[in-house]
């Protein structure tokens, strides 16, 4: 995506990482030129904020299906794909082509198969999945279960410099679990595994990462206990980052209530007292990330019993209103808002983007964090509307979105 002229913005307030600033921003040739003071030239594309943010393009990391409208709607320029497709990314040609699967105004970055088919078992062709353009090696919706091959990707990934992206439960123990142990699930009949299945898959991962000196991203951390896990291992110096989705600070299991299949996530929804320690995670930075889980389903898949219907929802619509409730309420300050949902995920796949810097990549959003909408799953943009947070009022919009300083949409 080329520009045809140069961009400006004034009048906004400038979302950077070491604060929110009034200023103006200009963007040529699709990079950013100058923050803070710059105005205007003859040629320019200008635009006047209105005193609304400036912030970077969000870089939503792990997402299982592209679906461009929901995630312009979003304010995503960049997503994370994981491997999990149909056939798996564990093939350089298919690596390739999901690279190429968005662009101009949405860039993929697929996430490389850690095993043959996702199996667990055999290592997949990793070096050769990165020369075709995956940015991290992720080993899908399920845990490695074998440690062995869990280490040998560990001391495999650090060679090649890539980050392995892993799902924190042990499936020894969660089973075919629909919801997490306790009262809850108890009182709805539903197949249940204890919280600690996270813990001892978090611990197991970090005994590895340890060892080996692999960079290490649990995807999803949503337990006290798992979280402690990756406070210590941070204080150790151990190379390990965390990720959350908006359900798992939002909500508890009492969302289960009448056995609502929106509500069906994978991991499950936790207890009260869990997603209390995974809002303190957030604001004491044991977590590094929050992405969309974006993972949309339609009927066929969400309209069956609880225990039957597939577990995901469609969360790139919703991801920065969510966030955004954050700052409102205290927890954090805007501009780590936007390191949690961009500069963050954007280290983690080690693109020139989530932030604006002389440099970065023009990926640019507009946003009116004031504004309110209602959040309902049959006018979604996404291909299917399963969203726990269906009718939820919330505030934050973007109002203008730009990928290499060109307008999208």
């Amino acid at each position: 995506m080329k520009p045809s002229r140069p961009l400006t913005i004034t009048g906004g307030l400038l979302v950077t990482p070491s604060g929110v600033k009034g200023g103006t921003i200009r963007c040529v040739q699709g990079m950013i030129e100058a923050v803070g003071e710059a105005r205007p030239q003859d040629g320019d594309e200008h635009v006047d904020a209105g005193g609304q943010i400036v912030a970077p393009g969000l870089v939503d990391f792990g997402v299982f299906a592209i679906d461009k409208p929901a995630f312009h709607f979003g304010g995503i320029t960049r997503a994370a794909l994981m491997p999990d497709e149909s056939p798996p990314l564990d093939h350089p040609a298919r690596v390739r082509f999901a690279a190429s699967s968005g662009k101009p105004d949405l860039w993929v970055h697929p996430l490389a198969a850690a095993t043959v088919a996702l199996e667990g078992e055999h290592l997949a062709e990793l070096a050769l999945m990165r020369e075709a353009g995956a940015r991290a090696v992720a080993t899908g919706r399920s845990w490695i279960a074998d440690s062995g091959v869990m280490l040998r990707l560990l001391q495999y990934a650090a060679m090649l410099g890539l980050v392995v992206v892993t799902h924190a439960e042990d499936g020894g123990i969660a089973g075919t679990a629909t919801a997490t142990a306790g009262e809850m699930a108890t009182r709805l009949g539903l197949p249940s595994a204890p919280a600690e299945a996270e813990a001892l898959a978090v611990a197991r991962d970090i005994a590895l990462a340890e060892m080996t000196g692999a960079r290490l991203h649990l995807r999803q951390v949503t337990t006290r206990a798992a979280l402690d896990l990756v406070r210590a291992a941070k204080s150790r110096g151990v190379a390990v980052t965390a990720g959350v989705t908006p359900a798992h600070f939002m909500l508890s299991d009492l969302a289960l209530q009448g056995f609502r299949t929106f509500a069906r996530l994978s991991p499950p929804l936790r207890e009260e007292a869990d997603r209390q320690a995974v809002i303190e995670a957030i604001g004491d930075g044991t977590i590094d990330v929050i992405a969309s889980g974006h993972d949309p389903r339609g009927p066929e898949d969400k309209r069956l019993p609880f225990a039957d219907a597939t577990p995901g929802m469609a969360g790139a619509e919703t991801l920065l209103a969510l966030v955004l409730t954050l700052v409102r309420d205290g927890v954090i300050p805007m501009e780590r808002a936007f390191d949690l949902v961009a500069r963050n995920p954007a280290s983690l796949i080690g693109v020139q983007a989530g932030e604006l810097r002389v440099g970065a990549e023009a990926d640019l959003a507009l946003i009116d964090p004031a504004k309110p909408w209602i959040v309902d799953s049959a006018k979604m943009a996404a291909t299917a509307g399963n969203t726990p947070f269906d009718r939820q009022p919330v505030q934050g919009r973007v109002t203008g979105l730009w990928k290499g300083g060109v307008p999208v949409g």
